[in-house]
């Protein structure tokens, strides 16, 4: 896995939770639960295809 995924994860952590802060403040909580779960997915998205490698190779290493 490579550290620049690790960055990207940490900057759409950062991101969302700035769009939070500013639209609850805005009192636009809705709006506010929607960014967080988008922020969310997107993560899962990048995250399911290390996931898939991870399986990969431990099939590979234990020969099943």
């Amino acid at each position: 896995m490579e550290i620049s995924v690790l960055f990207q994860i940490a900057a759409v952590g950062i991101l969302v939770t700035v769009l939070n802060q500013v639209l609850q403040r805005g009192g636009r909580d809705e709006q506010a639960t929607i960014v967080t779960i988008a922020g969310i997915v997107l993560v899962l998205f990048w995250i399911v295809g290390y996931i898939g490698d991870l399986f990969t190779q431990l099939r590979e290493i234990f020969n099943l």
